[in-house]
């Protein structure tokens, strides 16, 4: 394990089977289905929905959210954020943003019974100023290598009105090793047993977060960034933040 934990030292740099825009198909559709198990398994959404609430409670609690997803894959971890809100009483939507038809496609059979959920394919650097209240991204940022990531951000609080929320994996050999054994346990499929491990390596330390936060900008006090179970990273930039980031108004 120590040449492991050595080897995860820097972020891995070799993209990711499902970052190749050109492959896809049913076996892509397949490895998405596969990830809504991986997500069930690692708890994903708790998270994603851990800073959401963060975020709506500094935002003062409103009584209505609309939520863009970015890099949704099938979006499975918004159906945990709908049922919050149902609990809260909170007129919540939710818009799913993905590069390729084959997420969407699974996305919209995902959540073909659910009037609030909005599939559409598209690019985060293209969605409109200010379209929605939060933007989350859901082991998103580890696609993006860590000289993109700044840009990536801005992007997303670009297209907020209230903030953004990350939800991303801890780089540590523990999650390495609990998801390359369930990849395996669970599928043959390529995507997953390569893009799982892969994943884990791409991900994050504290240490990284520090580092973007420095490169944001100025004063971004209001970046919050926690470790959360099961090895992951939330992630919180309120919009009162984006406004002391360079280049952000």
């Amino acid at each position: 394990m120590k040449f492991m934990s050595r080897g995860l030292e820097k972020r891995a740099e070799a993209p990711e089977l499902m970052d190749d825009l050109t492959s896809g198909g049913t076996e892509l559709r397949e490895a998405l289905r596969k990830l809504r198990l991986l997500n069930l398994i690692f708890a994903a959404a708790k998270p994603t929905l851990y800073g959401v609430q963060r975020l709506w409670m500094e935002s003062g609690k409103p009584r209505s959210l609309s939520i863009v997803d970015v890099g949704a894959g099938s979006g499975d971890v918004n159906r945990r954020l709908l049922q919050w809100a149902d609990k809260q009483g909170i007129a919540m939507s939710v818009m799913l943003v993905d590069l390729t038809e084959e997420a969407c496609e699974e996305a919209r059979l995902f959540f073909r019974n659910e009037p609030r959920v909005q599939v559409i394919r598209g690019d985060l650097f293209k969605l409109e100023d200010g379209c929605a209240d939060m933007v989350t991204g859901t082991q998103f940022l580890h696609h993006f290598a860590t000289e993109e990531l700044p840009a990536v951000v801005h992007s997303m609080l670009r297209i907020s009105r209230l903030g953004a929320v990350i939800n991303d994996i801890h780089r540590h050999w523990l999650p390495w090793t609990a998801v390359w054994v369930a990849t395996r346990f669970i599928s043959t499929n390529r995507y997953i047993r390569n893009d799982g491990p892969l994943s884990v390596a791409k991900g994050f330390r504290a240490k990284d977060w520090e580092q973007l936060r420095s490169r944001l900008g100025k004063r971004n006090s209001e970046m919050h960034a926690a470790w959360r179970p099961l090895f992951r990273y939330t992630v919180v930039i309120s919009k009162a933040a984006a406004k002391t980031i360079d280049g952000v108004e």
